[in-house]
């Protein structure tokens, strides 16, 4: 892999950059990498929904991630458009690898305060990587109009990024946050090492 030589690594923390080979596998694959972001805008929105449900009594995440959940939405329509203006077919959903390697690290027992921190951080990481991603294609791809595209997702999955260490860090100290953080990055880049570089999937 190439160095990190970019501001993403500042912004965001990752570890490990995506492998450059992806943004050219990805332009040979437009309609299944298309396809394999609206379905992880649309999973999006239906997590966002999930956490207001569960955790219903944290008034900061319930009027935080309520707009959120329709954005995510929005962007999948914005996805399933751009496929039919290229006269591209939206494909099936499919199990998302890295998505589930990093619920195995997430905290599932004890107390649920605990389990929250993990849950936000958890989102953090996946919006983290989906903007680097984004940003790969923004800048990689030869065709501009995708270009500008993925340009607008970037900036949108950084504030979510922000969003979810924000909602970390209003109930649990900062240093706690960023020890914790500290932990998932590690693990995130892991799953990265590890995975097959494929060009029809976002993560």
């Amino acid at each position: 892999m190439e160095p990190y030589s970019d501001d993403t690594r500042a912004i965001l923390g990752l570890k490990l950059p995506t492998d450059p080979r992806w943004v050219d596998l990805a332009a040979l694959s437009l309609e299944a990498i298309l396809t394999d972001h609206a379905w992880c805008e649309q999973k999006a929105a239906i997590t966002c929904i999930s956490l207001v449900q569960r955790f219903c009594e944290y008034e900061e995440l319930v009027t935080a991630l309520s707009p959120v959940a329709s954005e995510e939405w929005g962007h999948f329509r914005l996805v399933v458009a751009e496929l039919r203006r290229r006269g591209l077919r939206l494909g099936r959903q499919r199990k998302d690898e890295y998505v589930g390697r990093l619920l195995e690290f997430a905290k599932k027992a004890g107390r649920v305060e605990e389990r929250y921190l993990d849950q936000m951080l958890f989102m953090a990481m996946v919006e983290a990587r989906s903007c680097e991603r984004f940003k790969r294609l923004s800048e990689g791809l030869a065709d501009e109009q995708l270009r500008k595209f993925y340009r607008r997702f970037m900036e949108s999955e950084a504030g979510h990024y922000t969003l979810f260490i924000g909602l970390a860090e209003a109930r649990f100290p900062k240093e706690r946050v960023r020890d914790r953080w500290a932990e998932w990055l590690q693990f995130e880049a892991g799953v990265i090492r590890n995975l097959e570089v494929r060009g029809d999937r976002i993560h």
